[in-house]
C-alpha cells in the first residue's frame, strides 16, 4: 500500500459542497473484538483500519488536519471512495464500515464486491427498463444483476492533489437494459473541511470542545459522446452511499417538506417497516437504526430537504448530511427492480439499516445514508454536478444538543427516546 498524506495548512475550497456526518465511540467496536489489534492499534480505531488496509495491499490517500488529527481515508482502487475518517487521529473511533472478510480473502466476485466504506460513488438507476445493472433482455432477479466493473473493481485514476484535496477522474462506456450506450466522463473531489469552514457553510458556531472531522465530494458526470442523453432512450443519475456502524441506540433522523403533496416516505422497499422502526411526525421522519431488521425508506423529490442526520446516545456521536437538492422540477430515477409503472419516479434521499436475510446470515452490519442527483438529460459535452458533505461529531451531549437545534430546530433528548421501550 501506497500512504499519501496531505495535511492541512492553508485552504483552498471548492466552490460546492456536501456533508454527512455518522459518529460513534471506539469503545462500541473494541466490545466486539476484544483485543484484536494491529501494529498497537484495537479494531474499531481509524489506525487499525489504516493499517488492515496496508496488510492487505490496498493502496489509499490520506487527508488529515495536523493539528486536531482529522483524517479521511480514500482508495483509488475502489473508485476514489472515502473509506473511512476519524475526529481524532489514529487512535479515534474509524466511522466506515469495512468489509474485513471480503478485503482479506483478497478475491474478486462477479457480481458486486461490497468491500464497504464511509461513501462511494455509483450511478442509478439499479433496476427498471433503463438499469446498468442488468443486461438487456435478462429477467431482473439477483442471479441476473450484476454491478458494472466501473462502479466495483476499476480504480480511477489521481488527477490531482493538494492541499486537503484529492481528484479523480474516470472515462468509460455503459449499456443499459434497453440498449442504450453512454458514454461518459466521471470527475470526482474529496475536499477535507476545516471547522472554521464546516461552521461557516452550516451557519452555526461548533464548541471547541468537540471533535470533529468534515469532509465534501464533488462528483460530476459528462456526456463525452455525440448523442444526447434522453427520457426515452433512459437516463442516469449520480448515486452516493455511506456505509456507516450501527449501535443499539442509532436514530436517522430526516426532516421534510410537510407542505408538498403526495407520499411522504417509500417504506416498502423489502417489506413495510413496522410502526416501531418509523416514525412520520410533524416535518421529521424517524428511522430506528440497529443493525437487526432489514428495511429500507425513500425520501422523494418535493418532500427531500438538503439536510438530515443521525445521532448515537451509546456513543455521544452526531452524524450530519449535507446534500445539493436542486429545483423541485427535476426528476429521479426509478431503482426498483422489474417491471415500473414510472422509470422517473426515484428517492433524493434513503435509509437502509442492515439486518439477517432469511437464513440468518448478514453482511454487516451496518446502516447507509444514501443521495441521489437529478436524472442527468445531457446533450453532447454538457454535465451534471452532484455534492455531498459528512460530517461527524463527538463530545459532550450538551454541545451537540446545541447543533441539532440550531440545525433542526430539534431537542437532541427527544430523538434518543424516539424509539425507547
Amino acid at each position: 500500500m501506497k500512504l499519501i498524506i496531505l495535511k492541512q495548512g492553508s485552504w483552498i475550497v471548492m466552490a460546492a459542497m456536501l456533508i454527512l456526518a455518522a459518529c460513534s465511540s471506539p469503545e462500541s467496536k473494541k466490545s466486539a473484538a476484544v483485543n484484536e489489534k494491529l501494529n498497537g492499534f484495537s479494531k474499531g480505531t481509524y489506525g487499525y483500519d489504516l493499517e488492515f488496509l496496508k496488510k492487505n495491499n490496498v493502496e489509499t490517500l490520506e487527508l488529515r488536519d495536523s493539528i486536531s488529527g482529522a483524517s479521511v481515508l480514500l482508495a483509488p482502487r475502489y473508485q476514489g471512495r472515502v473509506m473511512t475518517s476519524s475526529a481524532s487521529g489514529e487512535k479515534g473511533y474509524s466511522f466506515g464500515w469495512i468489509n474485513y472478510d471480503l478485503v482479506a480473502s483478497g478475491k474478486v466476485l462477479e457480481q458486486f464486491n461490497p468491500v464497504g466504506g464511509e461513501e462511494r460513488f455509483w450511478l442509478g438507476p439499479e433496476g427498471g427498463p433503463f438499469s446498468i445493472y442488468f443486461a438487456p433482455g435478462k429477467e431482473q432477479v439477483y442471479d441476473n444483476w450484476v454491478v458494472p466493473p466501473l462502479l466495483d473493481t476499476e480504480e480511477f485514476e489521481v488527477a490531482g492533489q493538494g492541499t486537503g484535496f484529492v481528484k479523480f477522474v474516470r472515462k468509460a462506456n455503459l449499456t443499459n437494459a434497453s440498449g442504450f450506450n453512454f458514454h461518459l466522463g466521471i470527475e470526482r473531489t474529496v475536499t477535507l473541511l476545516t471547522p472554521d469552514i464546516t461552521g461557516s457553510l452550516f451557519g452555526i458556531d461548533i464548541p471547541e470542545e468537540l471533535n470533529i472531522v468534515a469532509y465534501q465530494t464533488e462528483n460530476t458526470l459528462m456526456n463525452t459522446g455525440e448523442v444526447p442523453w434522453t427520457k426515452e432512450s433512459g437516463l442516469l443519475s449520480i448515486w452516493l452511499l455511506s456505509m456507516l456502524n450501527p449501535s443499539p441506540g442509532t436514530t436517522v433522523f430526516i426532516p421534510f417538506n410537510k407542505d408538498a403533496g403526495g407520499k411522504i416516505v417509500n417504506d416498502d422497499y423489502f417489506g413495510k417497516v413496522p410502526a416501531n422502526r418509523l416514525l412520520v411526525e410533524d416535518s421529521v421522519i424517524y428511522f430506528k437504526i440497529d443493525g437487526e431488521f432489514r428495511s429500507k425508506i425513500g425520501i422523494p423529490p418535493g418532500r427531500a430537504g438538503e439536510l438530515c442526520g443521525s445521532y448515537d446516545p451509546g456513543n455521544q456521536t452526531l452524524t450530519l448530511l449535507w446534500c445539493s437538492v436542486t429545483d423541485q422540477g427535476k426528476v429521479y430515477v426509478n431503482s426498483r427492480w422489474g417491471e415500473q409503472d414510472d422509470p422517473y419516479s426515484g428517492d433524493v434521499i434513503n435509509s437502509y439499516n442492515d439486518g439477517p436475510l432469511a437464513d440468518g446470515s448478514i453482511m454487516g452490519p451496518f446502516y447507509e445514508i444514501e443521495t441521489s442527483s437529478p436524472a442527468a438529460e445531457l446533450e453532447p459535452g454538457a454535465s451534471l454536478t452532484h455534492v455531498q458533505r459528512i460530517v461527524h461529531f463527538q463530545g459532550a451531549e450538551k454541545q451537540l444538543e446545541t447543533i441539532v437545534a440550531d440545525l433542526f430546530g430539534l431537542s437532541l433528548k427527544d430523538i434518543v427516546n424516539k424509539f425507547r421501550q
